[in-house]
């Protein structure tokens, strides 16, 4: 083989792993991708069910019920316009309480009932992420869209 040979061989071989190791990355950023919606949005059909979502909004006074074990959880979070029954096992956090805010994520299952791989409470009175106050607002919430911050 004549060097200039060779080198187009590299050449090609190079820009072929460059593109495979491309794909690569942009396959694990598209799986690793979840997305914000307020329960009005889930509840309006804008998710499909078994995809991994985030919801925000706050734990409704009242709707929090525990098992015996304490591991099982079953609350209700609410933008203030509509509400979205969770299913939770697991240790939630210790500032999780009835009337705070929260973000879960987990998935859609069928009959609009959410189950949550994992709860976050707000860690002080003025945190909130963006989406979450926008849709407690009265806003709705566009993935993608830019959010004003409050």
């Amino acid at each position: 083989m004549k060097t200039r040979h060779k080198r187009l061989a590299i050449i090609v071989t190079g820009v072929v792993g460059l593109t495979v190791a491309g794909l690569f990355v942009l396959n694990a950023f598209r799986s690793n991708l979840v997305f914000f919606y307020s329960p009005t949005e889930v509840l309006g059909g804008k998710v499909a069910t078994n995809k991994t979502i985030r919801i925000g909004g706050l734990v409704e006074k009242g709707s929090v019920q525990r098992s015996p074990d304490g591991l099982k959880v079953d609350f209700v979070v609410t933008d203030l316009n509509k509400k979205l029954p969770v299913h939770y096992e697991g240790i939630l956090p210790d500032l999780f309480r009835e009337g705070q805010g929260v973000v879960a994520q987990g998935r859609l299952q069928a009959g609009n009932a959410f189950t949550a791989s994992e709860v976050l409470a707000k860690h002080d009175e003025k945190y909130m992420p963006p989406e979450a106050a926008q849709a407690l607002k009265g806003g709705t919430f566009a993935p993608g869209s830019e959010v004003k911050k409050p």
